[in-house]
């Protein structure tokens, strides 16, 4: 059995297809420890009901046990009334501890997958906003909805029934012990293949079902990026290369599939050998220690039976332990994100001050491929930045920069003298604010949208907050105002719209710098140019960076960046920078035809 050869499998499924750490077998204890220690009182209730539950089962083989010895040794008053009383009884307290043993498990098994599912969601919106976007949807969703699911089966029921089997196999080998102590050592018989089955299993299994799970991380991966960017593939006929790649994913991950299996197709047959060498040997060796006057007939009879009930603890305990082999993989994936650290400065300074620099900054999304290259820039308390330049020049890297999202590769960005990638992501938001095109709009009311932004606001501040982006015309105009319901099910927003409902957080959140970063682009020229003029009145005197795609932005700005290559090529106020005649001067002179 040991020496066959695993079917042929793909060895190019991917181990790990995520940029999100799998957590370490440390980190997976750890958790679980924590978990068992939150839920100690559970757990003990669970064992004493369990053990109550598996006790009044080994009444019946003793009362058996019993019968047959006296019948043996010619008795001729047999208390059969008592015995069938005392069975019954029994009978029904272990049918009582059995229901309230599974009441019990399913409920423990709830309570530590509620845990799971909060933990990983605080842990996870708390993590650098940097980190999310490099993972990439496929990583993220497979995590959210395949490896909840998985763990969803194991929480609910194989932590219970694997604690269930493991007290119920114990106490079953401490009744043969007692009852027939040379008929527990017929039991080791079958442990060397017991053994040896595992141990070859468990050493695959693992590594396989990691393998499993990364392998449909990336086949969600490979089918999220094609829909997301469907027009794109259409339009470059890309529709072939993406499907042959989808299938590609699918044939790697299928591939770990059959292995898994034919790794359990090993497993069973072991585990079903191993029963019947129990039964075997407790029958056959315990006839020779009958006939040697070792044991009597009747500890025979009751040494049978209890070994023959250990067929099921046993199989629970290795079809469970299975089972956890697929959710310790999900766990890990799960409580992988608490090895990144949220921050790498939870104990950094606060900003002393408004002014932000970088200096000297390089950073690229790659390694060994800058997009930066050295930037320096000062932008004092209030400024009105603009950046502008070519397509693909690194001009909303350096405003993610400047937000705090990414740390740079080499150099610093600070904020007040306190280097932002050294700062917990809420003491950034709290002092700056990113704003791009990706707007979201969560299925609620309006009201609870904006008060994603600040909870404490008053509907006078929500109103005030959406007329000062331009909303408050169309917001009014809905059936119930503010407690309306929007996204799927409710007022389907424009685009537009959401844009406007993320602008008005950005008002309502009050940040003293911000980084706009086409926050305007789904508005058409001249809504948006009335828009800017609008926030230009509720942000005066706060610090704007904004990424200008449309000149008359950076007119409006106080300073001017030119980004070309990744360097910043020329730097002043919109008058200085046409009177030089160069980049910027070129890029106006296009603008305006």
């Amino acid at each position: 059995m040991i020496g066959v050869a695993p079917p042929a499998y793909d060895p190019a499924a991917p181990e790990s297809a995520t940029t999100l750490p799998v957590g370490s077998p440390a980190t997976v204890r750890a958790y679980v420890r924590e978990l068992v220690r939150r839920h100690r009182r559970p757990f003990a209730v669970l064992m004493v009901v369990n053990a109550i539950g598996v006790t009044a089962s080994m009444v019946g083989p003793y009362l058996l046990g019993t019968v047959i010895q006296d019948l043996s040794e010619g008795a001729d008053d047999i208390p059969l009334g008592r015995t069938v009383a005392l069975f019954t009884v029994a009978l029904a307290v272990q049918t009582f501890f059995v229901r309230l043993v599974r009441l019990r498990g399913a409920m423990l098994g709830e309570q530590m997958l509620a845990d799971l599912r909060e933990d990983f969601l605080v842990r996870s919106v708390r993590l650098p906003p940097g980190v999310l976007e490099r993972a990439g949807t496929g990583d993220l969703l497979s995590r959210i909805t395949t490896d909840i699911d998985r763990l969803a089966n194991a929480m609910r029921e194989a932590v219970p029934q694997l604690s269930i089997g493991v007290v119920w196999a114990a106490l079953l080998l401490g009744a043969l012990g007692v009852t027939a102590p040379p008929l527990a050592l017929a039991v080791l018989v079958a442990l060397p293949v017991l053994l040896t089955g595992c141990r070859w299993y468990y050493r695959r299994a693992p590594r396989a079902y990691r393998s499993e799970a990364a392998g449909y991380a990336a086949v969600a991966a490979a089918l999220a990026e094609t829909v997301d960017a469907g027009r794109t593939v259409e339009a470059h006929g890309l529709g072939a290369r993406r499907v042959a790649l989808s299938e590609r994913r699918v044939r790697e991950w299928t591939a770990w599939e059959r292995y898994t299996l034919w790794l359990r197709t090993i497993l069973f047959p072991t585990v079903n050998i191993s029963n019947m060498l129990i039964v075997g040997s407790v029958l056959i060796l315990g006839g020779v220690f009958v006939l040697q006057d070792w044991i009597t007939v009747g500890q025979l009879t009751t040494g049978a039976l209890l070994a023959q009930m250990l067929f099921e603890p046993v199989g629970l305990i290795l079809r469970w332990y299975d089972e956890l082999q697929v959710a310790q993989v999900s766990l890990a994936r799960l409580v992988g994100v608490r090895e990144i650290e949220p921050d790498a400065g939870e104990h950094a300074l606060a900003p002393d001050g408004r002014d932000m620099r970088a200096d000297r900054v390089r950073f690229g999304y790659h390694e060994g491929a800058d997009v930066l290259h050295g930037v320096s820039l000062d932008v004092p308390p209030g400024t009105r930045l603009a950046l502008v330049g070519p397509s693909g020049a690194g001009k909303s890297t350096l405003g993610r920069l400047l937000a705090g999202i990414y740390g740079p590769r080499t150099g610093e960005v600070t904020l007040g003298g306190a280097e932002l990638s050294r700062m917990p992501a809420e003491r950034v938001r709290a002092h700056v604010a990113l704003v791009n095109q990706e707007h979201h709009v969560f299925v609620g009311s309006l009201r609870d949208n904006l008060l994603l932004a600040r909870t404490d606001a008053g509907d006078t501040e929500l109103w005030a907050a959406l007329g000062a982006v331009g909303a408050d015309g169309w917001a009014r105009a809905l059936d119930d105002g503010l407690d309306s319901e929007v996204g799927s099910g409710g007022h389907q927003v424009t685009p537009a719209q959401a844009q406007q409902i993320a602008l008005a957080r950005l008002v309502l959140a009050d940040p003293h710098t911000l980084v706009l970063d086409e926050a305007t682009s789904l508005l058409d020229p001249r809504a948006a140019r009335h828009l800017e003029r609008s926030l230009a009145q509720v942000l005066e005197g706060r610090t704007v960076v904004a990424i200008a795609h449309r000149l008359h932005t950076a007119h409006d700005a106080d300073v001017i960046a030119v980004i070309e290559d990744g360097r910043i090529s020329e730097l002043g106020s919109h008058d200085a920078l046409v009177g030089n005649d160069g980049a910027y001067a070129a890029l106006w002179r296009s603008w305006h035809g």
